[in-house]
């Protein structure tokens, strides 16, 4: 009678234990105190199933017993060692005092352990049998006063406004060591295990246990900081799931070949490889993957989401990827809800949404306005539709009328809105999911973001696309004024030395200057059009001495009154530089030297090395200019004093010299005249090969 009763109390405790324990792996979703709850729980139920199963024995320790009574133990004490460090306020002087109780602790379940293993030993004599019992029942009571002791500390600890959460815990997990305590107390005395203790010990430890679950239902915040990977979850459980199909498809291949006669191994053989066959087609669908992932969120997780993985994986989509980044979006938002394709569309200047690209979904042609109220709708709600939803009950979406190029797509399934600051960037329609996803909040509220996010990289990647068509105008235009300044520069030469032929058209020195000036007008223009019509191999650098490149200058202007004079102290002088360009700086700045001088005055254009540099000295006695003048408006494009001037030739000229690594120094003042130095770094090479055409 009494073996039947200690029975059936373990076993209600065992099967009370499991359950707890799958409630806490399933419908709270670890929520709980990491996996350290559920453990205990589990060790729990293995303890109590042990001992029912060995029930019909007479009460005597067994190795399996201890072992399991030790481990169900270590699960409640480190349970409620976890659960003391959130509550206890611990000051950085005492933990020193604290982990050395922690390894008294540890020690004494590891003695436990090996008192268990030496009690049950084939080397253990049989006189020293009672000594043995003594030592695991002292073991027992030790852990039952450490067990009751944590509880203690834990209750204590624990602020008065949150005992109204583990006081449950705290009484049933105090039940279980103080009802240990009682039944070890007595054993040791009496030497021997009371079996009417004994029997009960089941039923008490299932009585607890909804105490137990009332404290965790009380307490979601508890938690251990360890969560379980769903990755690791999700491959977990497709490799037992392969490893049971496999299991059982070699038994029903056994049974083929057995049963089969003559036919029984090619049966078998055939059998088994089509079971492979199709378990590779099973791993390999994506919809089966798709609902596995979907049942492990919703059965195991609070949440459907793993935030931080979905958030890397949505940023390494939109980032990295052989598709173009429309593409890219549209994967980056089905795969958070398991759909496998979409199309997406993008608000124009026309003032349509037009479709720019689609994934595994046909091209829909449908072009929708931004001001109907279908758009409208997703700008001001920022609602994901659900098409599914609108169709039963439109009500929900304001009466807003669905185009009918969208009601055409077959398979669409959601509608989500693309929002950049505070406007319809567009939107992402997207197919039904390979397994039922249903678009609660939580769902709704990510692809939100998601989308949001997603318009932020569409716009920034359309401003970058305007930017670079924006930029080649840019330098067009650039490249265009910087000609025609060039011939601006030539007609006033050509106007200059038509003004002059009239009065000195007999003069044959005028005649050889009128015909070398429109030989050089001629070699510019068609370097001009060199320049415009091929490639920039004609900007490239090379070393060329100064003074020919000066008296190229100098002669260009020979016509121009005052005429310029050159002197050179130093022609071996060298740099790296283009020529053409070089002499368009030179020549412009020897020009706005004689616009700026009366006939009567002087231009002077000198050459000499000092420390390393080439100085280029033009010098006037012109109008000069103010201090102003060349802080604020000489160095800066399209500023200019002159009524037919474009203000860009000094600019040029100093952007220039400066990517030589040289510099470009003014000295001026108002009615003395205007000192140019063009400071050049020498080339370092021993010989420099003259580059002028």
């Amino acid at each position: 009678m009494l073996t039947s009763i200690a029975t059936a109390s373990y076993s209600v405790s065992a099967a009370a234990y499991f359950l707890l324990a799958m409630l806490l792996l399933t419908r709270w979703r670890g929520r709980l105190h990491g996996i350290v709850l559920p453990v205990a729980c589990v060790f729990s139920a293995l303890w109590a199933a042990t001992l029912a199963y060995q029930a019909s024995r007479p009460p005597s320790l067994s190795l399996l017993t201890d072992v399991v009574e030790i481990l169900r133990n270590a699960g409640w004490s480190a349970f409620l060692i976890l659960l003391l460090g959130p509550f206890r306020q611990v000051e950085s002087s005492s933990v020193s005092r604290i982990r050395p109780v922690l390894a008294v602790i540890a020690a004494l379940y590891l003695a436990c352990l090996g008192v268990a293993f030496y009690a049950h030993g084939d080397f253990n004599p049989s006189s020293h049998q009672t000594m043995d019992f003594s030592n695991s029942i002292v073991g027992s009571v030790a852990m039952a006063v450490v067990g009751m002791i944590l509880v203690e500390q834990l209750y204590r600890n624990t602020p008065i406004k949150q005992r109204w959460g583990i006081k449950f815990a705290c009484l049933g997990i105090g039940a279980i060591f103080a009802y240990d305590f009682y039944l070890y107390s007595d054993a040791l005395l009496l030497k021997h295990v009371n079996p009417e203790i004994w029997a009960a010990r089941g039923i008490v430890n299932a009585l607890v246990v909804p105490l137990i679950a009332v404290s965790a239902a009380r307490n979601p915040q508890w938690s251990l900081g360890i969560t379980v990977s769903r990755r690791i979850l999700f491959y977990s459980a497709a490799l037992f799931g392969a490893a049971m199909y496999l299991l059982t498809m070699a038994a029903a291949g056994y049974y083929l070949r057995f049963f089969g006669g003559s036919w029984g191994t090619v049966m078998q053989v055939t059998f088994l490889f089509g079971a492979v066959v199709l378990l590779l087609l099973v791993l390999f669908s994506g919809t089966i993957r798709s609902w596995l992932r979907v049942s492990i969120s919703k059965h195991f997780f609070s949440y459907n989401y793993d935030y931080r993985e979905e958030w890397l994986h949505f940023t390494r989509t939109l980032s990295m990827g052989e598709h173009a980044l429309g593409e890219r979006v549209i994967q980056a938002l089905a795969q958070l809800v398991e759909s496998p394709g979409g199309g997406l569309w993008i608000s124009r200047e026309s003032g349509n949404c037009e479709p720019v690209t689609h994934w595994n979904m046909p091209m829909a042609s449908g072009l929708e306005p931004v001001n109907s109220s279908f758009c409208k709708f997703l700008e001001y709600k920022e609602w994901v539709i659900e098409l599914e939803e609108y169709a039963t009950n439109p009500e929900k979406y304001s009466g807003i009328t669905l185009p009918q190029w969208l009601q055409a797509i077959p398979k669409a399934w959601l509608v989500v809105p693309l929002i950049q600051h505070r406007k319809l960037f567009g939107f992402v329609v997207l197919a039904e999911p390979r397994s039922s996803v249903k678009l609660n909040w939580e769902v709704s509220d990510l692809l939100k973001v998601a989308g949001n996010q997603a318009a932020s990289y569409l716009a920034q990647h359309e401003a970058a696309n305007a930017l670079l068509v924006a930029r080649q105008f840019e330098s067009f235009n650039r490249m265009s004024t910087f000609v025609v300044h060039d011939l601006k520069n030539l007609v006033s030469q050509l106007s200059l030395l038509l003004s002059n032929a009239e009065k000195h058209k007999r003069n044959p020195e005028f005649q050889k200057d009128m015909i070398e000036t429109v030989y050089l007008s001629v070699q510019k223009m068609k370097r001009l059009l060199e320049k415009l019509s091929s490639d920039d191999s004609s900007e490239k650098a090379a070393p060329l001495f100064i003074d020919g490149l000066l008296q190229e200058a100098v002669k260009s202007k020979s016509i121009a009154e005052p005429k310029p004079v050159l002197e050179v102290l130093d022609s071996s002088l060298a740099v790296y530089a283009n020529s053409s360009r070089l002499e368009r700086v030179i020549g412009h700045l020897i020009q706005n030297a004689i616009e700026a001088t009366p006939r009567d005055g002087q231009v002077r254009v000198g050459l000499r090395g000092e420390k390393g540099f080439a100085i280029i000295e033009i010098k006037d006695t012109g109008h000069g200019m103010s201090e102003e003048f060349i802080r604020e408006k000489l160095f800066k494009p399209f500023e200019t004093t002159k009524s037919a001037g474009m203000g860009i030739g000094v600019f040029e000229s100093k952007e220039y010299v400066s990517e030589l690594g040289g510099e470009l120094e003014v000295v001026s003042s108002e009615s003395d005249g205007t000192i140019f130095r063009v400071i050049l770094p020498l080339h370092q090479s021993d010989r420099a090969t003259q580059v002028i055409t």
